[in-house]
């Protein structure tokens, strides 16, 4: 997913594609090196920024719902429809920190990371909470999901340093995705939905469980995220802007 760009090289960012301002930069970066201002850190952050926490707040409520369905009745699916109702809303948040950012013309290295953090916990962890808790619960599976969720971090992180190098247009938009940005795992989350509307779930998720009884046993539908992770990392791929 796209981020907030340094202050420093002025690219623009590509999810809030706003230039940041110097000024506003080094403010900030004052308020957070102070040892003597009361809430420092509350008044460095831009209206964005809280918006980008609320998409924070979405992927972690997630996970918690998640957890509160695996010690409940594995029949009463209504805690995960909560779960992957929670990851939309993040992703409308993480549209919108953009929009908010775009109208202040405030952005900042500290949104940068945040939105790439909020993006972490929204789009690579809480989608993959979810899946073990429809049944990809093997030790396989769990690798699988880990490498899923690494790739998530290993494309933010990538973006982080190489934005500034990204071909971008008059307006300082980056002109496109250099691999699948990691909101593109609702998709997979759309899918999971679909399966919990069906009762695919546990014992019945699609395509079963291959080498049963062994130590590689897996669930196949694990290899959802293993090729969406693939995408998340391809240098070559470039998915063009909106």
């Amino acid at each position: 997913m796209s981020k907030r760009t340094n202050a420093v090289n002025g690219a623009a960012t590509a999810a809030k594609d706003v230039v940041p301002s110097e000024p506003t930069d080094n403010k900030q970066k004052a308020l957070l090196a102070s040892q003597n201002t009361h809430f420092s850190l509350v008044r460095a952050m831009h209206m964005a920024d809280y918006i980008t926490e609320l998409n924070g707040f979405c992927g972690v409520s997630s996970i918690f719902t998640s957890l509160r369905y695996c010690l409940g009745d594995p029949a009463d699916k209504r805690l995960l429809y909560i779960a992957l109702a929670f990851l939309p809303f993040g992703m409308f948040f993480d549209f919108m920190d953009g929009r908010v950012a775009r109208w202040r013309k405030k952005s900042s290295m500290m949104g940068q990371e945040l939105d790439s953090l909020a993006d972490l916990i929204s789009f690579g962890v809480a989608p993959a909470c979810i899946a073990f808790t429809i049944g990809m619960r093997t030790t396989v599976d769990h690798f699988l999901l880990t490498f899923f969720v690494l790739c998530g971090l290993t494309r933010l992180a990538r973006f982080n340093v190489t934005a500034a190098e990204l071909p971008h247009d008059a307006s300082g938009k980056a002109s496109y995705f250099e691999g699948t940005p990691i909101p593109m795992s609702l998709g997979s989350d759309a899918i999971m939905a679909y399966w919990v509307s069906q009762g695919w779930t546990l014992d019945q998720l699609p395509l079963g469980m291959w080498l049963q009884g062994t130590a590689f046993e897996f669930h196949p539908a694990a290899l959802i995220f293993v090729l969406h992770g693939c995408l998340m990392c391809s240098k070559t791929l470039h998915v063009p802007k909106p």
